[in-house]
């Protein structure tokens, strides 16, 4: 099947329909489970999905599906693994991390979690299909900070968070396993994806979420960068559809790396604050104050600098369109959670 993005004609592959999710307690993991639940297969092209195991450190507020199977548990226990793939998988969407503070405060257990076990996740998958499609969630960290004057798919990777590094490691295990025909990977690095649910989520770029649902709500926000910072957005549907696509498309038009970054909106902090005043009313300006503090979040998340996605243009991937639009579906997706 042919996919028109404008640029290229991509044939569309045919995953099959045993899906394994993991992270899919976590925020994109949760909108993912229900779009596969919804759509019945990944792309036009898929198999009917027959089962989907979701694996996290816990799974609430769930669906009632025959499809699903729930499994709780950590994946650097041998037994989750083991039990994650019992059924064979066709396609592995591996959203499960540490997240950048967590990581940053542990090292250890970044490494556990980001590295080893993710290396026994796929060593397990690929024992069991020939190959398995992979879907990676890595990460814009591996650019680290400060960044160059221009993002695209050749600037250096030269993380420095801890986070961002073991990420990286892993978009070479992947691009290695690929190359070696063990698994069918495909690395995508997420942008800031909005608006997260306000908890304790180790995130670091949480500020990015909070505004959203603050603002919504009617709370003030201080805003802890200054009004000019700039950052990268897409809304968790804009990255939902990104996730599917990626585990669509044929492996004769992907990188050799097999990684690439995910488009999106390049906008700074009042512009955000300008896209919700657009949708919600200009009285979400007396909400807002600028205490820009902490010069860490400054230059890890509000000194973004143009970016330019060659490689998912070409591919067919898009972003949000517009603020407004960027806005009214992280809302939309935010009123869900």
């Amino acid at each position: 099947m042919s996919k028109s993005t404008g640029k290229v004609s991509i044939i569309t592959g045919a995953p099959g329909g045993r899906i394994l999710l993991t992270g899919a307690g976590g925020f994109v993991g949760r909108h993912l489970a229900n779009r596969l639940l919804a759509d019945g297969k990944i792309g036009d092209n898929g198999a009917p999905i027959s089962s989907l195991t979701l694996v996290d450190i816990a799974l609430d507020h769930m669906p009632s599906d025959p499809r699903l199977k729930l499994l709780t548990g950590d994946l650097t226990d041998p037994a989750v693994v083991s039990a994650a793939v019992s059924g064979g998988v066709d396609v592995l969407y591996h959203l499960a991390s540490v997240p950048g503070g967590l990581a940053e405060r542990d090292p250890a257990h970044s490494k556990s979690v980001n590295v080893d076990a993710m290396f026994a996740l796929l060593d397990a998958v690929r024992a069991h299909a020939s190959p398995p499609r992979v879907v990676y969630t890595s990460t814009i960290a591996v650019y680290g900070a400060p960044m160059p004057d221009l993002i695209d798919d050749h600037t250096a990777l030269e993380p420095s968070l801890t986070y961002g590094v073991h990420k990286l490691m892993m978009e070479g295990v992947v691009a290695d396993y690929t190359k070696r025909g063990w698994i069918d990977g495909r690395t995508v690095r997420l942008p800031g994806i909005v608006a997260r649910p306000r908890a304790a989520s180790g995130l670091m770029s949480a500020f990015l979420s909070d505004v959203f649902t603050m603002l919504r709500d009617g709370e003030t926000f201080v805003c802890p960068v200054n009004k000019e910072g700039k950052s990268w957005f897409l809304s968790v549907p804009a990255c939902i559809d990104h996730l599917i696509h990626a585990a669509s498309i044929g492996p004769d038009h992907l990188p050799r790396w097999r990684a690439w970054n995910l488009p999106a909106q390049r906008l700074s902090m009042g512009e955000i604050v300008d896209g919700i005043a657009d949708v919600i009313g200009s009285h979400v300006y007396d909400l807002v104050t600028y205490e820009p503090t902490n010069p860490i979040l400054q230059a890890n998340f509000a000194s973004y600098p143009p970016y330019v996605t060659q490689t998912a243009d070409r591919l067919g991937f898009r972003h949000d369109g517009t603020p407004a639009n960027l806005v009214r579906n992280a809302l939309a997706a935010a009123d869900q959670e």
